[in-house]
């Protein structure tokens, strides 16, 4: 039996916008298994310079991602979408064991299997140093709040 993954492609505006908000919210979890269940078992990622095939190492990279880059909060806007292909911007902030602030700022271009799992995603991350007093994200972590400010109301 397949698993369905709402929305699926082809996607419209609406639904792109949905998908991009879903990935979202299931990254700010920080749940590495919850986040994996949205990818197809044989997902192909490209992330910065490594290469991860599957849900296994899909799990094992956000642990180690997420031991590193604490109190880590997540934004991402809909770039583009086309069929089955969304591109997104996206820019974190996070703290590391020393104590210092980061914004990563990148790319992604995500392609959807017809049951709406990601199949595909290519990312490009840099990595700005910034002090406490530059961060952009205070909320809890988890969910970002609705009334948040986007990506694009924020100059970023």
């Amino acid at each position: 039996m397949s698993v369905i993954k709402l929305p699926i492609p082809p996607f419209d505006d609406v639904t792109a916008r949905e998908k991009v908000r879903l990935a979202e919210d299931a990254w700010n979890s920080r749940d590495p298994t919850r986040v994996s269940q949205a990818y197809t078992v044989d997902t192909k990622w490209r992330n910065r310079s490594e290469f991860i095939n599957g849900r296994e190492q899909v799990v094992e990279f956000l642990t180690r991602k997420w031991q590193k880059e604490q109190e880590y909060r997540l934004i991402k806007e809909l770039w583009a979408y086309k069929d089955s292909r969304i591109a997104v911007r996206f820019a974190y902030e996070w703290r590391d064991h020393s104590g210092q602030w980061w914004r990563s700022y990148g790319n992604e271009n995500w392609e959807f299997s017809p049951e709406g799992l990601m199949q595909v995603r290519y990312a490009c991350i840099n990595d700005l140093a910034i002090t406490e007093q530059q961060r952009l994200y205070h909320w809890s972590q988890g969910r970002r709040p609705d009334d948040h400010k986007s990506l694009s109301e924020l100059g970023l």
